[in-house]
């Protein structure tokens, strides 16, 4: 299978509300469709950042006249959307998403594509990188099925749990070295250290066994 990995930044409602709401969207695309002349899209999202940032990014799109439904639920919110100028708009069904896109706080867009055919991905790009003011493609080239990971459910953590985990990320706790400690991580969440902690192992005691499980 052919996969290409790209970056892109445009005017997008999700991508700018991210850079204004600094928050981070890992998005899935479900369907892209016409409706009366018009491109239209039907996605899923899972938004990281802060509980007041998430509340206010969710408030301000739904006053956007691209948005025909939303649905949200904690960090996780449906969108139908009029989407013509999104890359997603020369998506078709030959092409597959191999990764959820992920939107950073600053906008830029990390996609990875797959296609059995080059010349479909070969196109697509070709069109991305055409409408788009920012293009930087980070690879193109074949994988084995060994390199394709299958996505799994989260388990249910709580709010505290996912906040403790995504910080604990976003900071650098779990690199080597660590560029932060629990005592910093715990100040930036408003709680003390112990509480932190409890949270922080709780959700990796969720997450760890699951993600063991994809591998045997």
């Amino acid at each position: 299978m052919w996969i290409a990995k790209f970056i892109i930044k445009h005017d997008c409602i999700l991508g700018n509300r991210c850079e204004k709401f600094k928050v981070v969207l890992q998005s899935v695309n479900f369907s892209t469709f016409k409706e009366k002349g018009k491109v239209v899209t039907s996605s899923m999202h899972y938004i990281s950042g802060d509980p007041k940032n998430i509340q206010n990014f969710i408030k301000d799109l739904k006053k956007d006249k691209k948005v025909i439904k939303l649905e949200s639920k904690g960090n996780i919110f449906l969108l139908l959307e009029n989407a013509k100028e999104k890359a997603v708009a020369y998506h078709n069904p030959k092409i597959i998403f191999i990764k959820p896109v992920l939107i950073d706080e600053k906008g830029y867009e990390t996609w990875e594509v797959g296609s059995w055919e080059k010349e479909e991905i070969s196109k697509f790009i070709e069109k991305v990188e055409k409408n788009f003011p920012y293009f930087k493609l980070l690879k193109f080239n074949t994988i084995n099925l060994d390199n394709v990971f299958f996505p799994k459910l989260l388990p249910n953590l709580t709010d505290k749990q996912k906040r403790a985990i995504e910080l604990a990320i976003k900071n650098g706790y779990y690199e080597n070295p660590r560029k932060t400690d629990l005592r910093k991580l715990a100040k930036t969440m408003g709680l003390s250290l112990a509480t932190f902690n409890q949270h922080l192992r709780a959700a990796e005691r969720k997450l760890i066994p699951d993600l063991l499980y994809s591998f045997k």
